[in-house]
C-alpha cells in the first residue's frame, strides 16, 4: 500500500488526514493527479469515488468469484476504469488470495 492524495498536490491538494488515504501502489499510479474519470456505461465525467466521504460498499461490491471489482454506481463504474481496478496482473494476485483465503476483505 501506498499513500495517495485524494486532491492531489499538483491541483492545490494538501497533506491531511482528511486528503490522504491507502491505495495500492498499481492503483495510484493509474490514478496519477486524476480527479475525473468517465463512466463507461453514462459517457458522463463523474469525480473519483472518495474513500473519506463516500463508503466503498454504497458503490462497489467483488464479483462472485472474489477476483474483480464491480462498480455498483456511475461514480464506482468511473473509478474501476480509471484506477484499471481489474487488470490482469492483480486478477491473478487476487485469485491467489481467494484460493489462500485472504480475499475478498469483510467489509
Amino acid at each position: 500500500m501506498t499513500h495517495d492524495h485524494i486532491q492531489p498536490l499538483s491541483k492545490g491538494g494538501e497533506t491531511t488526514f482528511e486528503n490522504v488515504c491507502l491505495a495500492c501502489r498499481s492503483c495510484n499510479e493509474f490514478k496519477s493527479d486524476l480527479t475525473e474519470a468517465i463512466d463507461p456505461l453514462t459517457g458522463e465525467t463523474l469525480s473519483l469515488f472518495n474513500p473519506r466521504g463516500q463508503r466503498w460498499s454504497d458503490h462497489f461490491v467483488w464479483s462472485a468469484d472474489g477476483t474483480r471489482v464491480e462498480g455498483l454506481t456511475s461514480i464506482a463504474r468511473a473509478t474501476v476504469v480509471c484506477l484499471r481496478m481489474n487488470n490482469s496482473v492483480i486478477i491473478v494476485a487476487r485469485r491467489r488470495w481467494v484460493i489462500s483465503g485472504w480475499h475478498p476483505p469483510i467489509d
